[in-house]
């Protein structure tokens, strides 16, 4: 069947919500600049993001051309490009705003750009492309070895920079694509339980219980374990519990990530200091209430108390100035997007298609689900910009891609 010279014509019911978005982050981006007392800070980003999001629709318009099977043959290449240059991002990168100490932007002739964001599509792409060769779904753990090192190799790189943020995205895209590969529950939860485990060891009463339950869950699935792969997922999360005190807290955070998660149990432990973004953003958001203050007149953010206001916390923005009525909108305009993306994945002829629009949807729904969550104090702040609506050129222009090859992967029709 010949490709439509438009393919992004017959599916409006996609772009069009991720083009309301974008409008709608630049709009909120011009009212983030919109201060008491003007800051150079924020003056002008709409303008860029607005330059940025009219180059982003003409590579959507281009990319939606490219035939699947084109991005299939690439997507190793692709990976292994993406991969090195954020090898390089180590040695030269530099930071941004409150995580200057962060490599994560490389400073190039007349723009920055910030490798993992293009790191993750190619992940995607690579991770796709593995799982859509194999025969059958994985049915043991040591099937998702090679996954978890295509994953954990610009994970570990993104980490060591670190951007723990970000380093979620990835993690998102393993679990998203092995699920969409029909891996079984259990096996998904056995290959998550490290993960949990890192989180609960700074408990002792709670990584007991969750190991315990871990125990329980082994025995009962051992007959579709081999003894090797059981015993992993024991010393594993052993190791967990063993190294997130001296070697995660206290060698791979940086002090301002140890204390946003210090913040987090206890946003008034330093309400003045590290508790300052976290109480402010509530403070703007509960200010809203149902209809909001209105555009550009939110005073938290007039007064220049919200912190980062145009980037990690625009949702503030958009609670107090929209309100209750505005937030709501906002993420049924992303659950729409989201649905419609699982759609394209269950039509898709293609078990690659499939794979990569549903990792696509895993790195927004993780950016939607914790940027909105640490605005509101339900999650820690780490520094994770909001699809679409934060400031961000590399975000919203690998976003844009993203869509694109979503649009390609959807017109691919027998």
């Amino acid at each position: 069947m010949k490709r439509p010279l438009l393919p992004w014509l017959g599916h409006l019911d996609f772009v069009v919500p991720v083009l309301v978005l974008s409008l709608f982050g630049v709009a909120m981006i011009y009212s983030a600049g919109v201060l008491n007392i003007p800051s150079p800070v924020t003056q002008g980003l709409w303008i860029r993001q607005g330059v940025i999001l009219t180059g982003s629709i003409v590579a959507l318009m281009v990319v939606s051309r490219i035939p699947v099977r084109w991005w299939e043959w690439t997507a190793i290449p692709v990976y292994i490009g993406a991969v090195g240059v954020l090898a390089v991002t180590l040695v030269i990168g530099t930071g941004s705003g409150t995580a200057e100490g962060v490599k994560s932007f490389l400073d190039l002739p007349g723009f920055r750009f910030q490798p993992a964001e293009a790191a993750k599509v190619a992940t995607v792409l690579a991770l796709a492309r593995l799982l859509a060769t194999r025969e059958s779904s994985p049915q043991y753990l040591r099937e998702l070895l090679v996954p978890a090192i295509i994953v954990g190799i610009p994970l570990a790189l993104v980490v060591l920079q670190p951007d723990l943020g970000t380093a979620m995205a990835f993690v998102a895209i393993f679990f998203a694509m092995i699920y969409w590969a029909r891996t079984p529950w259990p096996l998904i939860v056995f290959a998550a339980s490290p993960g949990l485990a890192l989180f609960l060891s700074f408990n002792t009463i709670a990584w007991s219980v969750g190991f315990i339950v871990l125990l329980i869950g082994l025995y009962l699935y051992r007959y579709r374990l081999y003894l090797v792969e059981s015993l992993s997922v024991i010393v594993a999360n052993l190791a967990a519990g063993a190294i997130a005190q001296p070697l995660i807290w206290n060698r791979v955070l940086n002090e301002f990530q140890r204390n946003r998660l210090l913040v987090f149990l206890n946003p008034e432990m330093d309400p003045q200091g590290d508790g300052w973004n976290l109480v402010q953003s509530k403070v703007a958001v509960g200010s809203g209430g149902i209809l909001g203050k209105g555009f550009t007149d939110g005073t938290q953010k007039r007064l220049n108390f919200l912190p980062e206001q145009h980037t990690d916390f625009i949702f503030s923005v958009v609670g107090e100035e929209f309100g209750f009525v505005g937030t709501s909108l906002t993420l049924l305009l992303f659950g729409y997007l989201f649905f419609r993306m699982i759609q394209i994945a269950e039509d898709s002829r293609h078990l690659f298609a499939g794979l990569f629009v549903f990792g696509i949807l895993g790195i927004w729904m993780t950016h939607a689900i914790v940027n909105i969550g640490m605005t509101i104090g339900v999650v820690p702040i780490t520094g994770i910009p909001l699809p679409f609506i934060s400031y961000g050129g590399s975000f919203l222009l690998m976003s844009w891609l993203a869509a694109g090859m979503v649009v390609a992967m959807a017109s691919d029709k027998p």
